[in-house]
Formats: C-alpha cells, sequence, structure tokens
C-alpha cells in the first residue's frame, strides 16, 4: 500500500487481484473515507485495519466485476453507501445514491465532480477530487481503456475531457498496465523523446516493485498515443509515417484498433 498527500485529504493506494488499484480517500478534516472500485473487499478491509479507518462510500466509475465484487461485502461489514452513475444503477451492486453521470456532491470537506465518459462502457463516469482524477478504466499511464460498449467517437469525446484538465492533476487509473502500454507507445511513437525518458523512469520503477500509478495528466499528454493526437505535430508525423490523410479523431481510431490486436 502506497500513501499520497493532497491538499486537504490522502489516497491510499491499495494493489489487488493481479493488476488492480483500489483507492481509500481519506478526508483530513471529518471522519469520510470513500473507496474506489473495490475489486476486492477483503484488500479494503485488511487496508482500512492497518490505517484504523472505517470506509464510509464507495465510489464506483463503472459495473465490470473488477471494479465492484467487493461492494455487497463493504456494505454489510461498514454500511458504507455506494454511489455511481444513475443511468447504470441497474448494474452497480449495492448502489444507494445513484448521481447524474456529470454532477458535483460534498462529503465531508472532500468536493467531488463527476465527469460522463462513455467508451469503454456506456456508464463509465470518473471522480474528481481537486487534483486527483479517478479515471477507472477510461485513461491509464500510456493508454485507454478498450471501446467495448460504447463508440470510439464516444471514447474520443470522454477523452477531450479528460484531456482538458489541469496538467498538475493527479492520474489515478484502475490497473497497472503502464510497461505493456509503453511498448506499444514505442512502436507509433518513437521519436518522443518524452516517451524515451518515460519508458526509462517507469521501467527503473517497477523493477522496485513501485506502482506508475499515479501519473500527471502532463506526463500522459506528453506520452499517451491516445492523447498525443490532441497535438497537431504528432498527427502529421503518424500521416507521414503511415502515408495516410487522417483527421486527429482517424488517428486516435486506427490506434486503437492497432492496440487491439497488439
Amino acid at each position: 500500500m502506497w500513501t499520497y498527500q493532497h491538499s486537504h485529504f490522502l489516497v491510499h493506494q491499495i494493489p489487488a487481484l493481479h493488476d488492480n488499484y483500489i483507492y481509500l480517500v481519506q478526508d483530513c478534516h471529518s471522519d469520510a473515507v470513500c473507496v474506489v472500485d473495490p475489486a476486492i473487499a477483503s484488500s479494503v478491509q485488511t487496508a482500512c485495519q492497518t490505517l484504523n479507518l472505517q470506509p464510509t462510500h464507495i465510489f464506483n466509475t463503472h459495473h465490470h466485476w473488477d471494479h465492484t465484487d467487493g461492494n455487497r461485502a463493504l456494505i454489510e461489514k461498514y454500511g458504507v453507501e455506494v454511489i455511481a452513475n444513475a443511468n447504470d444503477a441497474a448494474r452497480i451492486p449495492g448502489i444507494s445514491r445513484p448521481v447524474p453521470a456529470e454532477t458535483s456532491l460534498n462529503i465531508g470537506s472532500l468536493n467531488i465532480h463527476t465527469l460522463d465518459l462513455p467508451g469503454h462502457t456506456l456508464g463509465h463516469i470518473a471522480f474528481v477530487i481537486d487534483d486527483a482524477l479517478f479515471c477507472g478504466d477510461t485513461l491509464f499511464g500510456a493508454g485507454c481503456g478498450r471501446v467495448f460498449e460504447g463508440s470510439m467517437a464516444q471514447m474520443w469525446h470522454s477523452l477531450q475531457k479528460l484531456y482538458a484538465l489541469q496538467d498538475d492533476t493527479k492520474v489515478y487509473c484502475a490497473h497497472e498496465y503502464t510497461l505493456p502500454n509503453l511498448r506499444f507507445a514505442k512502436a507509433v511513437d518513437k521519436h518522443n523523446e518524452a516517451l524515451k525518458k518515460r519508458i526509462s523512469d517507469d521501467t527503473r520503477t517497477r523493477m522496485k516493485q513501485q506502482p506508475t500509478i499515479p501519473s500527471t495528466l502532463g506526463l500522459e499528454k506528453q506520452t499517451n498515443p491516445f492523447l498525443r493526437p490532441f497535438n497537431p505535430e504528432f498527427v502529421r508525423q503518424y500521416n507521414q509515417e503511415n502515408k495516410t490523410k487522417m483527421d486527429a479523431f482517424e488517428v486516435f481510431q486506427d490506434l486503437r484498433k492497432r492496440k487491439n490486436t497488439w
């Protein structure tokens, strides 16, 4: 488990299953403790026992089992309130507070804004707390989620919303996929010096058995191939190297299709 300090809250990062991350957001000015995407209840319970914390809320970014399987056991043990997208309420176990896909809410001293991010699933949302982004499976370290239920256009629009956030935003995604994603990034963006540095840095980090997450949105803008199409120079180079004449969205779409079979 790793802990990160923000202005008035702590983020405790819990590894789970093979490559999942669960997050505990601990409000420093109240008893609020929010669990983000509990893949497995036992990992949350162990962490809370170690930290002497009592969870009060669950935030689910989407309905997939490796983000919600811990819900019911945590409800039974702690009586937590489950917050998720109202439009996906039928698929969220134990949901007790359905909220609009785009809304603001306050829990303790935490000011939370949800972002509607269809693409990976139709009901996917993110939770933004100050400079912390909990984005589930929409954005990864050097990658993005597969487009399972939504359309490519929806995923592109969702990534636009994330791209608009401040560069110093910490990206707390739900999986440690960074090194495989970087191998793909290197193949499609081979002249990117920032990417070469990230590959070196993140490889050393994983050799020490440390997480590459959180990254920052600024780093993702520089090195994530699915955000790079927002850069006109990258689009120009990509078209030149692939002998194509695609616009930014078409480049993203081409990259996502290539990654699906990488």
